[in-house]
């Protein structure tokens, strides 16, 4: 994903829509090995198994809202479980706009289950709070009209008092901080894993690691050195 991250931002494009279901495999050939995770008595050997791919190739699809650098970009891009906080709060946007859409990727494939399950815009920034703490000041006072009804006086979040629902405050609430999530589920490097996905997703698109910053982040220079695949449970 960082690879291609590179590739488009070199050819001066943003991609403005990735997510899972854009990133396929190359190959659909997989290998089963067992998962000793999941151990049952009703299994003659006791192990279930898992299908791993046998290349890790992939290719990017749906180039439908790739958008060029100097060209004129539309308000809000991105689907909404992959949306960068300065796309919610109206500041405009740019490549990092792409970066905070992998790193929502990467929590995804260590946890199952999107980062960001939410429809709704106000929901979506309170989860954002719950996961990575609060949002910058000079962000909240600059979100434009259409996003400023989110916050109350001073530039706080209006949460849990804007909340639309019961539900809507569970969902939030539930979320654990994203080093908590994510050591929940990773088998090794955690820690590398933790500070990668972290600037991956500040939310000051200017703080925001890039394309070519993150691939050279320590997570995947040591994996390359010791040869070990990227693991989550």
């Amino acid at each position: 994903m960082i690879w291609v991250a590179i590739v488009m931002h070199e050819l001066r494009l943003i991609h403005t829509d990735l997510k899972p279901e854009n990133i396929l495999l190359v190959s659909s050939e997989y290998i089963k090995v067992p998962d000793y995770k999941f151990i049952s008595k009703s299994t003659k050997d006791g192990s279930y198994f898992k299908n791993l791919p046998k290349s890790s190739a992939i290719k990017l699809i749906d180039f439908g809202s790739t958008t060029f650098e100097h060209q004129d970009h539309s308000y809000v891009v991105s689907t909404r479980h992959y949306r960068a906080p300065e796309v919610i709060l109206g500041l405009g946007w740019n490549y990092p706009c792409d970066l905070w859409s992998v790193g929502c990727i990467l929590v995804e494939l260590c946890s199952g289950e999107a980062l960001f399950q939410t429809h709704e815009n106000l929901e979506h920034l309170a989860m954002m709070e719950k996961v990575l703490g609060p949002l910058p000041q000079h962000m909240a006072v600059r979100a434009d009209r259409r996003a400023e009804k989110y916050f109350r006086r001073g530039a706080r979040l209006d949460w849990p008092d804007g909340a639309t629902s019961r539900e809507s405050m569970r969902a939030v609430w539930k979320l654990p901080r994203l080093p908590n999530l994510i050591m929940q589920h990773v088998d090794h490097s955690a820690g590398d894993l933790i500070d990668l996905v972290q600037g991956l997703l500040r939310y000051d698109p200017a703080e925001r690691l890039k394309a070519r910053e993150a691939l050279r982040h320590p997570f995947f220079k040591r994996d390359m050195r010791r040869g070990v695949a990227f693991s989550c449970s």
